[in-house]
């Protein structure tokens, strides 16, 4: 396989994950606040200090918040001002993902945010695995300028869903991009690509780190929170690569 013609896209949490992803050759940095919630939107300052830093793609996530994709007309407008800002510090461009009350893509919103973001790229992230028809919401995202789709065949891991993966790209025919993500490993990025068709590969590769602080405080000195924190192997991002090569 020529590793020229894939793209490998990696979640980060922070500038540091984001700089160790960078060194490791990625080609698009998908750029998120709290993982562990799925990733939320990363805060003004770390969008800046990224853009000014690195070169590569740069798609900060924007999620007013963890839990559903059903927002209210405050969230939205959060959410329209955060993609405005994302294109004023010159982002290649964002990641989003909004659903109805039945599980229907919401189409207005959604065009609105799109149109915010022109002439920047928009992925739709994996909202469209918790959508109720999976082939109507792609035909729905075409429809709207979306330039991809963030996807794990609606299941948990995308190894799982990898079937419907494939179905998809079938179907998407180059009208979109469909990107698998959700446990996308170097041990199995090659069968994925095999199976899908797809040269897009989503990963996050989350590790964690000892923090360097010198003084642990006795009463705290089992908690990660306060003493570890988030981190992305360089070498890890340079195998997933390779895995597809």
């Amino acid at each position: 396989m020529d590793k020229k013609k894939y793209i490998i896209e990696i979640a980060t949490s922070d500038f540091t994950t984001t700089q160790s992803a960078v060194e490791g050759g990625v080609d698009r940095i998908e750029l998120c606040a709290n993982l562990a919630e799925g990733g939320t939107t990363p805060s003004f300052g770390t969008v800046k200090q990224c853009r000014e830093a690195f070169t590569v793609s740069l798609f900060p996530i924007i999620r007013p918040r963890g839990g559903d994709f059903l927002y209210n007309k405050d969230e939205f407008e959060i959410m329209l001002q955060d993609v405005k800002l994302c294109k004023q510090l010159g982002c290649d461009g964002v990641v989003i993902g909004m659903l109805n009350m039945d599980g229907t893509i919401d189409m207005v919103r959604t065009s609105a945010l799109i149109g915010a973001a022109y002439p920047l790229g928009v992925t739709f992230h994996r909202a469209f695995d918790r959508c109720k028809d999976p082939f109507a919401a792609l035909e729905e995202l075409i429809e709207i300028g979306c330039e991809r789709i963030l996807t794990s065949g609606q299941q948990p891991s995308v190894v799982d869903g990898v079937e419907v993966v494939a179905e998809l790209n079938k179907i998407a025919a180059d009208r979109i991009i469909i990107m698998p993500g959700s446990g996308v490993r170097k041990e199995n990025i090659k069968m994925l690509a095999e199976k899908t068709g797809c040269t897009e590969f989503h990963s996050s590769l989350r590790g964690k780190t000892a923090s360097k602080m010198s003084f642990i405080h006795p009463g705290f000195k089992d908690s990660a929170e306060s003493y570890m924190n988030n981190a992305i192997e360089v070498e890890e991002v340079r195998e997933l690569r390779s895995g597809v090569e």
